[in-house]
């Protein structure tokens, strides 16, 4: 049975006073792990918001009727729910009855929750079944003992206290109403529950290890129920036609078995083959439970700084999708949803993406596995103090589900389960008890956190956050790292253990560009460097390009598939439709990128100061904070008039500042000479930190024009402008700086380098 005929199962167990199209998300929600026995619960069910916390204590457990009603799947801040409450709820029920079909009487009934926020306690006919802790993975219930002929009540109770610490709440706003870049926040029921009928020995969850070169597929099962006399029969179809077959005794959770394969397609980003596999558990000759799943055949490897897939360099052109939407928040109205999401990415030329601080529905992950789509593994790390034992103890263990409920998609290419993090031990221990990962899935690449500050020396790959909105200084960030592969741009390095150690490195944030449109979104809205359409394209490409032409620079994240409330700097509207043609976009991600079709460049440079900055020993400038007029840059220019104090000038507290001159002004222009003997250099680069936008000359031509900040001295390579405008004798440089917000600081020198190996 395909994974499409799950619509005709349903009108086979669905219940009889319905019909399937009648259920909201009517599919099965796993179809990575499916059985053809099944009862969705989705649709009307009772519902009550707790505004005491009281309810167990008024009898809400089993036979009292709920004040309202609502649409299951969707959370009760949504319109498709039927609620739209939107403030803050800490305790909610819900209730239902249901019949069992007569074709799942008499076996094993497990009850299935594909996600309730936060604490969900389940009782059916009054008896407590059974709790769970998390709000972004399955849990079920073997519910047999409790069951009885004719009509069930199922009674909910979900705890949401989102502003707690002790839960991930991901993008889900602490304050009353949506803001910023958090958004209205989904409590308790948000993914589709359902019944499946086994017998007294089934599969609970197994694993794939794809093995191309040895064509085979390596499983490992988990079998509950008597082992005695149980075999488990594991079968593989390429299409219609069963091309692989093993049978072996039941062991518990160490049921193992090697699918031959005799020949092997591969499991490609954008040319997708995908096996089907059925797993059956046979008890004295009689099959007590199948299970359908599907398998791809695909490697991942991390060599020196190349992240390979099936053994070559593919870039990952990815875009940044957070899962929300405007009338379901967290769930899609429809399967069809999910599926168009990716469709809508791969139009504008990306190849997968980052599924930001949620965990996705499966559905969505099978649509990637079927379009070849590749994805990174998140968890919502928003909201969890990470100082708090019980809370990192509550991300760990649902963490632990998520990585067990997923591991087997070939769309998934890595797992990063925290999100811009801060320094400091209690984030120190988060990352590297949560880097157990590599222990749980040794076949993925493993991110410590996305951007910020990376603790765990064991990271397999490296990243950074970067919102430069010019191309031009976004580009010189990263020009050094491509020409060397060492110190690439680092968030933050206030803590030594943020070294960066040679992995695979990718900017896993940027843009982020609002667009201009005549649409009235009803949300004031926000972006990073509102433009119109020709800017963005402009500006989009220029980013874009400094990436794609980087041989170090394995992958990119783009911000955003589509706006989301009032952050406005999608893709796609928040209703998904086109802000502009996507193919201006699939022009400039499509082409090939230098990570593609160069070898890694990396190169041991010893690099020599020229011209020393302040940060060791002061260096005297000459310096104004009022206009000086044109030609303030140019060797002759007479800037007898200006002060002349040491360098660095800024304020202090400012970040990886050596504040030896005060300045607090808004602006400052500088200028210094410098003699060179001889201009002996193979690579040459600034060593300047700028907090914010600095403009660089020498001799009058402009060597490096850089916006934002940096936070730190950094190293940004001008190797053709410098030797284009440096001359053998007396220099001039000239330098202006221009501060906003926050900190402030500049201070700038010159770097030679050659590598050491010639």
């Amino acid at each position: 049975m395909h994974p499409s005929s799950a619509l005709i199962i349903c009108f086979a167990v669905a219940l009889a006073a319905s019909a399937c199209a009648a259920i909201p998300r009517p599919e099965h929600p796993r179809p990575d792990f499916e059985r053809q026995s099944w009862l969705n619960l989705n649709g009307e069910w009772e519902f009550e918001v707790d505004e005491a916390g009281d309810g167990e204590a008024r009898g809400l457990t089993s036979g009292k009727r709920l004040a309202q009603r609502i649409l299951v799947p969707f959370c009760p801040e949504s319109k498709l729910s039927g609620i739209g409450i939107t403030d803050f709820m800490k305790d909610v029920w819900y209730r239902r009855t249901f019949e069992l079909p007569k074709s799942m009487t008499g076996r094993r009934i497990l009850l299935h929750f594909g996600a309730v926020d936060w604490h969900a306690r389940v009782w059916l006919n009054g008896t407590f079944v059974g709790e769970h802790r998390g709000g972004y993975v399955q849990f079920s219930f073997d519910i047999s003992p409790y069951l009885r002929r004719g009509a069930n009540e199922l009674v909910v109770h979900a705890h949401d206290d989102t502003r707690s610490g002790l839960q991930a709440t991901g993008k889900q706003a602490h304050s009353q109403n949506s803001e910023g870049c958090v958004y209205t926040r989904t409590t308790g029921i948000w993914q589709t529950v359902w019944l499946e009928a086994v017998g007294e020995a089934a599969i609970r969850n197994f694993s794939l290890v794809p093995d191309p070169a040895g064509k085979r597929l390596i499983f490992t099962g988990s079998v509950d129920g008597p082992l005695t006399g149980t075999t488990v029969r594991v079968t593989a179809f390429a299409g219609d036609k069963a091309v692989a077959v093993e049978t072996v005794p039941a062991n518990w959770r160490n049921t193992l078995a090697v699918l031959r394969l005799p020949s092997v397609r591969l499991w490609q980003p954008g040319k997708p083959y995908l096996y089907t596999l059925t797993i059956e558990v046979i008890r004295k000759g009689k099959v007590t439970d199948s299970v359908r799943s599907y398998f791809g055949m695909r490697t991942l490897a991390i060599e020196g700084n190349r992240f390979l897939i099936n053994g070559k360099p593919v870039f990952q052109r990815l875009i940044l999708d957070q899962g929300f939407y405007p009338d379901g928040i967290y769930t899609a109205r429809t399967d069809e949803d999910l599926k168009r999401d990716i469709e809508l990415s791969m139009a504008a030329g990306f190849n997968g993406a980052r599924l930001h601080q949620k965990v996705f529905e499966p559905r969505l992950l099978y649509w990637a596995d079927k379009l070849g789509y590749i994805v990174w593994g998140e968890y919502p790390s928003w909201g969890v103090n990470l100082a708090d034992q019980a809370a990192v103890a509550h991300v760990a263990n649902e963490w632990r589900q998520v990585v067990e409920r997923d591991r087997n998609h070939p769309s998934i290419v890595g797992w990063c389960p925290l999100n811009e993090t801060g320094p400091g031990n209690a984030v120190a221990a988060a990352q590297l008890i949560l880097g157990l990962t590599q222990v749980m899935d040794p076949t993925r690449p493993y991110l410590d956190t996305s951007g910020y500050v990376h603790l765990d020396p064991r990271t397999d790959v490296y990243d950074c956050h970067d919102y430069d909105q010019n191309p031009d200084s976004f580009a010189a960030r990263y020009a050094g790292f491509g020409q060397t592969g060492t110190r690439p741009y680092n968030n933050n390095l206030s803590d030594a253990r943020s070294a960066y150690l040679g992995q695979p490195y990718f900017v896993s944030e940027y843009g982020g560009i609002r667009l201009k449109t005549d649409r009235d979104t009803g949300e004031p809205g926000w972006g990073y460097g509102q433009t119109d359409l020709t800017g963005f394209i402009e500006r989009y490409k220029g980013l874009t390009d400094a990436l794609l032409d980087n041989p170090n620079m394995f992958a990119f994240c783009y911000t955003q598939l589509t706006d989301v409330e009032q952050e406005q700097n999608g893709i796609y509207f928040y209703d998904r439709k086109a802000k502009y043609d996507p193919a201006l976009l699939r022009a400039i991600n499509a082409r090939p990128a230098a990570y593609e079709t160069q070898g890694p460049r990396v190169r041991s440079v010893r690099w020599r100061a020229v011209v020393p900055t302040s940060r060791e020993i002061a260096q005297t400038w000459r310096y104004t904070i009022d206009n000086p007029g044109d030609g303030w840059y140019r060797p002759d220019f007479d800037d007898s008039s200006w002060s002349e104090a040491p360098g660095g000038f800024g304020a202090e507290g400012t970040p990886g500042s050596v504040v030896r001159t005060e300045w607090k002004s808004g602006t400052i222009w500088l200028r210094r000479t410098f003699v060179l003997s001889d201009l002996d250099f193979e690579l040459a680069a600034l060593d300047i930190h700028h907090d914010e936008d600095a403009q660089v000359f020498i001799n009058g031509k402009l060597v490096a024009n850089l916006s934002g900040y940096t936070g730190r001295y950094e190293e940004v390579e001008a190797t053709r402008a410098l030797r284009e405008a440096l001359v053998a004798g007396t220099n001039v440089m000239a330098v202006h700086c221009r501060q906003t917000t926050g900190g402030q600081y500049i201070d700038v020198g010159v770097l030679f380098g050659k590598d050491e190996k010639r």
